[in-house]
C-alpha cells in the first residue's frame, strides 16, 4: 500500500514540476517604478519570454555617457546589465547618449541611439551598434552617425525602428523639435534606402507631436504614438493616431498617457510590447513632488483597447 502511495505521489510531483517548468511566468503584481535609479525613454523587447528594457541613464548631458539594460521574467525581479555601451565604443560621442531602440535580427541585436544633442553644423545624431548578445557589449556598427543632419526641421533623435509587415522593409521614425521624419533602412542597417519616389526623408508629423515616436500593429491597423509637451514639465504626455498603413497619414485621435495626482507627473517617451494578446506600455514619469527634470523612473502598465479599437487612457499604477 505504501509502495503504491509513493508511486502516485511521485507522479503527482513530477506532473506539477513539469507544468511549472513549461509555463511562462505570469506578468502580474509588479511594483512601479520597476527598478531603482534615474532612467528614462525605456525601449522594451521580449526575448525568450523575458522582458528586456533599454533605458536612457537620466543624468545631466555631460554624465550621460553610457547605457544599462534590465531583464526580468516576472516583472518583479530584475537583473541589471551595466554599461552595455559606453563612450569608449562611440568615438564621436561627446555628451548626451540617450533614447535607445533595440532590434533583434539574424541572431544579432542592433541598438540604435541618439547622441550629442546636435544643432546645425554640429557632429552627432542617430547611430547604431551591434552585439551577439542582448546584454552586449555593443560596438558601433559604422563608426559615424547613421543620420547626422537636420532634415525637415527634425533634430536627429528619438529613433524607433519598425518592420513593415507587408513589404518587409525596415522603417525608422525619428525626430525632435516638433518634427517627425520617416526613412527606409538598408537591410544591414548601415545606411538609408530611397522610397519609390526617390526621396530619402518623408515628414509625417502629426498634430501636437514633439518627440518620442513609436508604432504597433494590431488587427491590421497601425497605431502611431508620440510624446507631447516638455519632458521636464507636468504637461509631458502621449498622444496617438490610427492608420491603415505604417506610412500614414497620422491624424491625432487622443491622449493615452499623462500626469495624475496619485502616481506621478510628466509621463511619456514610451514603448509597447505584446505578449500573446496582451499589450504593455513601458514609460517614464517624474515622482510626485519632484522638481528636477532628470528625476525620472521607469514604469509599466497595461495598454488596453475598447470595442472600436481605440486605446483606452492608461491607468498608472
Amino acid at each position: 500500500m505504501n509502495f503504491f502511495k509513493a508511486i502516485l505521489l511521485g507522479i503527482s510531483v513530477a506532473a506539477s514540476l513539469s507544468a511549472c517548468v513549461c509555463g511562462p511566468s505570469e506578468w502580474t503584481g509588479w511594483t512601479n517604478p520597476l527598478f531603482e535609479g534615474p532612467y528614462a525613454d525605456p525601449e522594451g523587447i521580449i526575448i525568450d519570454d523575458e522582458l528586456w528594457i533599454y533605458p536612457t541613464a537620466s543624468l545631466p548631458f555631460g554624465e550621460q555617457l553610457y547605457m544599462d539594460a534590465f531583464s526580468s521574467s516576472d516583472l518583479k525581479t530584475w537583473t541589471k546589465h551595466s554599461n552595455i555601451i559606453t563612450a569608449n565604443e562611440i568615438t564621436w560621442l561627446r555628451e548626451a547618449l540617450w533614447a535607445p531602440a533595440i532590434v533583434q535580427k539574424d541572431s544579432k541585436y542592433y541598438l540604435f541611439f541618439s547622441c550629442n544633442n546636435i544643432h546645425e553644423g554640429e557632429t552627432g545624431g542617430i547611430g547604431v551598434a551591434v552585439s551577439d548578445k542582448p546584454e552586449g557589449p555593443f560596438r558601433d556598427l559604422i563608426g559615424k552617425p547613421l543620420i547626422g543632419e537636420i532634415v525637415n526641421g527634425a533634430q536627429p533623435i528619438d529613433q524607433f525602428v519598425f518592420r513593415d509587415p507587408g513589404t518587409g522593409d525596415w522603417l525608422m521614425f525619428y525626430g525632435g523639435w516638433s518634427h517627425c521624419n520617416l526613412v527606409r533602412l538598408a537591410d544591414d542597417f548601415t545606411g538609408l534606402l530611397p522610397f519609390p519616389d526617390g526621396e530619402y526623408y518623408r515628414e509625417v508629423t502629426p498634430e501636437d507631436y514633439v518627440e518620442g515616436p513609436f508604432m504597433i500593429e494590431r488587427e491590421g491597423k497601425f497605431y502611431f504614438m508620440w510624446s507631447e509637451g516638455d519632458w521636464t514639465k507636468d504637461n509631458y504626455r502621449v498622444g496617438y493616431s490610427i492608420s491603415d498603413t505604417p506610412y500614414g497619414p497620422f491624424k491625432r485621435v487622443g491622449t493615452i498617457l499623462e500626469s495624475d495626482g496619485e502616481h506621478g507627473t510628466g509621463a511619456g517617451h514610451h514603448s509597447v510590447v505584446r505578449r500573446d494578446d496582451e499589450f504593455y506600455i513601458i514609460y517614464h514619469r517624474h515622482p510626485l513632488g519632484s522638481t528636477d527634470g532628470n528625476d525620472r523612473v521607469v514604469c509599466i502598465d497595461r495598454l488596453e483597447f475598447d470595442s472600436d479599437g481605440h486605446i483606452r487612457p492608461v491607468q498608472m499604477s
